[in-house]
């Protein structure tokens, strides 16, 4: 046996109210934001992340080995938006997609201004 440490960086208020969806070799297992200390079979394991909205985003995987009595440190962080895909790793990830996020936002904010500018 061993251990998969996984931390889901973020929390409901930062970053989705719904706790992103693991999958550990195909099954699910749950998860909350922080860390998550699931135990395993030692070997070859394979780790599915993603987050549920409107529809499935933020998918990240990551094929590592666990070893006997040992644990594995891995870190998820979903993205900003939709349109991007998660980030997993053995260190601390940043989180993908802020550029795009900005964008979206710029442009609405324009396109409200100008609405209102041309009410006026």
């Amino acid at each position: 046996m061993g251990w998969l440490d996984l931390t889901i960086q973020g929390s409901a208020f930062t970053t989705s109210m719904i706790t992103p969806a693991v999958s550990i070799n195909g099954y699910r297992v749950p998860s909350r934001y922080g860390q998550n200390v699931i135990p395993l079979y030692a070997g070859p394991t394979r780790i599915e992340v993603h987050c549920q909205w409107l529809r499935q985003y933020g998918q990240a995987t990551l094929d590592t080995v666990v070893p006997a009595g040992g644990t594995v440190q891995v870190f998820y962080a979903s993205p900003w938006h939709q349109f991007s895909r998660g980030r997993i790793g053995y260190d601390k990830q940043s989180r993908p997609g802020f550029g795009l996020f900005v964008a979206i936002i710029a442009v609405v904010v324009v396109v409200a201004v100008l609405l209102v500018a041309l009410n006026l």
